[in-house]
């Protein structure tokens, strides 16, 4: 059963970080999104893209992120992220893209999946090739 504590390692272990089909990484991604976590209260999924510098340096971020939200015994959530994070050189396409958005949105996750394939901040960066892939988390 997958926990909080190990779903970095597990999502690493579905994706490398050598990995340059964005395509291939999405449907992983979607994949691991549907796997129920120990303790999950429920599935909160993020979509995130735009130029951000982070490093000091302008950079295009294509972020997906699974939220974990734990609630303790005084109903205070605890609240972890899973990144799947691809950082591109911020060409002329990518520097106008920007969006946020969360599957807590929608009805089901298939609705959501549906609707940022649709988004041109989505399907632009697809075809790029990332000169970073970071899996990470971190508590928010």
């Amino acid at each position: 059963m997958l926990t909080v504590r190990n779903v970095e390692s597990y999502l690493k272990n579905l994706i490398s970080e050598d990995t340059v089909d964005m395509n291939d990484m999405w449907e992983t991604f979607k994949v691991f999104c549907r796997e129920p976590v120990e303790g999950e209260e429920e599935k909160e999924i993020l979509f995130q893209c735009g130029i951000y510098d982070y490093t000091g340096e302008d950079l295009f971020y294509f972020d997906f992120v699974r939220q974990f939200s734990i609630y303790k015994e005084d109903n205070h959530p605890h609240i972890e992220q899973l990144h799947c994070e691809c950082v591109f050189e911020p060409t002329a396409d990518l520097k106008k893209l920007e969006v946020s958005e969360w599957s807590m949105d929608y009805n089901e996750i298939e609705g959501f999946f549906a609707h940022i394939e649709n988004l041109q901040e989505f399907k632009i960066p697809l075809n790029s090739k990332p000169i970073k892939l970071k899996i990470y988390q971190e508590e928010i």
